[in-house]
């Protein structure tokens, strides 16, 4: 630009005068610009507050002995090495006990899916005497803390007796502790690990159907069990996944239940974790608690894959389920 011609501008400056809706479109452009930053922003912190510590975790299962103790290594560590992993899959026996808690959750998840799917079905579609007084009990399992029940679910699988009907028999009662037996009963009795929350999301999701379906199935000819297992399941497959993967990560991230019913640690991975540190103490004869801790953090990577992998399989399915059971509010 001509010399001549900015010093016109700069003498006339006071004169220029700005359109209207020009000013409004800037300002628009400004007003997005600083909303996007703020969301920028606000991402950025909550991704820190979240994997903050699991980048932490996963930086410090390649450290090495030397690294931990040298105050010049941060994050990044200087003679890396793969032995932390190599000690965690010995120790936790990795592939065994993974296997096992497999096919635990998976039998849990099945039974879990065929339980509240058909409870939250009869909720939706059916009426009976006491009904909102039975749901109320279902949204009372969801909000009461399960440490307040810890004490009776303790006593009763430790004396476990059907009804009184062992006694009646004069028979002693039968002890499930130290077994999985606890959780498939009360996983199939309804009141498993989280059932009154996959039942209120089976509730709503069904609510949501067309009952033109249903009638449609009627007319044909097609029974209760037959409109619900080949029509309205199938329809639900959205909530039955959402309930799949929420069933499968809380069964495989809980030490609540499994500690409560001293649960073998050989077939739950999360409980093996918990182990693994004496174990390195006494076997391996690593006494220094912050090498030692090395081992745990490697275990801990190996431990969130399988639930990590499953997530990023199923994260359409699940978020689709999520705002279609209208549990988001």
């Amino acid at each position: 630009m001509p010399i001549s011609v900015i010093k016109a501008y700069v003498k006339n400056f006071d004169k220029i005068t700005i359109d209207s809706n020009t000013l409004s479109k800037y300002y628009g452009k400004l007003k997005g610009w600083l909303f996007t930053l703020f969301k920028f922003s606000i991402l950025l912190g909550l991704s820190y507050i979240i994997l903050g510590p699991l980048i932490n975790i996963f930086s410090n299962s390649f450290f090495s002995s030397e690294d931990v103790y040298n105050p010049a290594v941060f994050m990044i560590p200087i003679k890396p090495t793969l032995n932390n992993y190599h000690l965690a899959l010995l120790r936790l026996d990795y592939f065994s006990t993974l296997g096992h808690t497999l096919i635990y959750i998976i039998t849990i998840t099945l039974i879990q899916i065929l339980i509240t799917s058909m409870v939250g079905y009869g909720f939706a579609r059916f009426d009976f005497p006491l009904k909102n007084l039975l749901f109320s009990c279902v949204i009372i399992t969801i909000v009461l803390p399960t440490h307040t029940i810890m004490l009776p679910l303790y006593q009763h699988f430790r004396n476990w007796d059907l009804l009184g009907v062992f006694r009646l028999l004069g028979m002693k009662p039968i002890n499930l502790l130290s077994s999985e037996t606890p959780m498939y009963l009360m996983t199939i009795f309804g009141t498993g690990l989280r059932s009154g929350l996959f039942i209120y999301i089976f509730r709503q999701f069904f609510r949501g159907l067309p009952k033109e379906l249903e009638e449609a199935a009627f007319i044909d000819g097609a029974g209760p069990w037959y409109t619900f297992f080949r029509i309205m399941l199938v329809n639900a497959m959205p909530a039955v996944i959402t309930v799949a993967v929420f069933s499968m990560v809380w069964q495989y991230n809980d030490t609540f239940y499994s500690q409560l019913f001293t649960m073998p640690t050989d077939h739950i991975l999360t409980l093996r974790l918990s182990t693994i540190q004496a174990t390195l103490e006494f076997i391996d004869k690593i006494r220094d608690p912050m090498v030692s801790q090395l081992a745990v953090y490697a275990g801990t990577i190996l431990i969130i894959l399988p639930i990590l992998v499953i997530y990023l399989l199923l994260q359409k399915y699940l978020v689709e389920g999520i705002e279609r059971s209208g549990i988001v509010g």
